[in-house]
C-alpha cells in the first residue's frame, strides 16, 4: 500500500512539473495565442468528455487518446518542424493540460468507468 502511495505521488509530481514547463514554454514563445485563446486550447481536451455519450468504452478510449502525452509532443513536435508556431503553442498547452489533470489525480481512465483511472479510483467512487 505505501508503494502504491508513493507511486502515486510521483505521478502527481511529474504531472505538475509537466504542466510547469508546458506554461513555462508558452509563456516564453511569441504566443500567436491570444490568453483566452490559451486558456480555451488548454481546456480544449476535456471535450472528449463527450466520449462517454457514446458508452463506456469509447469515452475511456476518447479521454485516452487526448490525454497521454504523446499527443501534445507530437503536436508540438509538427509544430516545430513544419515551422507553424500556432500548432507548436497549441501542443505546448495540450501537454500542459495533460500534466495538469495527472497531478490533480485524473489518471488515464478504463472502460469500467470515468471514476476508474490507472492512478485509482476518483468523485465519490473513491471512498466505496
Amino acid at each position: 500500500m505505501a508503494e502504491e502511495v508513493a507511486a502515486l505521488r510521483w505521478q502527481k509530481a511529474e504531472g505538475a512539473l509537466l504542466c510547469a514547463v508546458g506554461i513555462w514554454l508558452y509563456a516564453g514563445a511569441e504566443m500567436v495565442l491570444p490568453v483566452w485563446g490559451a486558456v480555451l486550447v488548454f481546456f480544449a481536451p476535456d471535450l472528449s468528455f463527450l466520449g462517454y455519450l457514446l458508452g463506456r468504452r469509447i469515452g475511456a478510449f476518447c479521454y485516452n487518446l487526448v490525454h497521454i502525452y504523446a499527443f501534445g509532443v507530437v503536436t508540438l513536435t509538427f509544430g516545430h518542424l513544419l515551422q507553424m508556431p500556432l500548432l507548436w503553442e497549441m501542443g505546448v498547452l495540450w501537454l500542459a493540460h495533460s500534466g495538469f489533470d495527472r497531478m490533480l489525480g485524473y489518471g488515464l481512465k478504463t472502460p469500467l468507468g470515468f471514476e476508474v483511472t490507472h492512478l485509482g479510483r476518483i468523485g465519490r467512487s473513491r471512498a466505496g
